[in-house]
């Protein structure tokens, strides 16, 4: 009799101990959506819904000793990374993921928390773009994210398309640009990849200050939902349905004193069941 498989996601991320983003966020994310999650800390922060008052980086060798261990035993079928802090540790996870190439890898390249608190070195996008971009079936940057890949203001919906197509130009295979933080009743996100397949997805902004962990959550998401089976633009759709459901389950929640969490657990098994019709 043949035994079930539990679908694996990687994650390869900092830790928050407010619970809220990061590792904590991405195995709530898989976990809900059927998923088994593995991870591989990056970093450890000291982190509320406040924000972050301090961080001690992992060394990069006990990294890539984690995602190998990972890799070789769980064998995931696909890879979420988060927070890469440093130079030395980008080029780290590179090495270390190149001898895994058919693993499909959804890099969301985190730089602030959701306080405005900065995550990375100064000299890290840089090596970013050029050791890990190229890796990643997708690259999911916010606004403020994009600002700085792109090297320009982004206001409207036109310009989050002009730096898709600038961010593209670092070897990417694929951008989603998430226009979360523009103003308004609508909120876009745009997709670009490589053979210039551009796509834009619409949802409704929600009225909370509870929106801690939305960017890992998505990506996570993401991750899992090409683990499920589904194609990149399939699991962005479903993976956004995720997101928006979890934010309104959690708008009124009052959890911490500033930006709270979504809420992950809002209904995993109905949750699976109403995707599946809609998307």
């Amino acid at each position: 009799m043949s035994k079930y498989r539990y679908p694996v996601v990687l994650s390869i991320a900092g830790s928050d101990s407010g619970g809220g983003a990061g590792i904590q966020a991405d195995l709530k994310t898989m976990s809900a959506l059927g998923c088994f999650g593995t991870t591989a800390i990056t970093a450890v922060t000291v982190q509320d819904t406040l924000g972050v008052s301090g961080m001690h980086p992992i060394p990069v060798d006990f990294v890539k000793a984690q995602i190998k261990a990972v890799m070789d035993d769980l064998k995931p079928s696909a890879i979420k990374i988060g927070m890469v802090h440093s130079a030395e540790l980008a080029i780290g996870i590179a090495e270390v993921l190149a001898g895994y190439p058919d693993v499909p890898i959804v890099f969301d390249p985190v730089m602030a928390a959701t306080s405005g608190d900065r995550l990375i070195e100064n000299d890290t996008a840089t090596t970013l773009k050029k050791e890990l971009f190229p890796l990643a079936q997708i690259i999911t940057p916010n606004l403020d994210e994009a600002t700085i890949l792109a090297k320009m203001e982004i206001n409207t919906l036109r310009d989050m398309k002009t730096a898709a197509v600038r961010i593209m130009q670092y070897g990417c295979n694929a951008v989603l640009v998430k226009g979360g933080h523009l103003k308004g009743p609508d909120l876009f996100d745009v997709y670009l990849d490589k053979h210039g397949d551009e796509r834009i997805f619409r949802s409704t902004a929600i009225a909370t200050p509870n929106t801690h962990g939305t960017g890992c959550s998505l990506s996570s998401a993401i991750a899992s939902f090409i683990a499920l089976g589904n194609d990149l633009t399939t699991g962005i759709s479903q993976s956004k349905l995720y997101v928006q459901r979890a934010i309104e389950h959690g708008k009124d929640v009052k959890t911490g004193t500033g930006h709270g969490p979504l809420n992950h657990f809002f209904d995993p098994q109905k949750l699976i069941k109403y995707i599946s019709k809609v998307a």
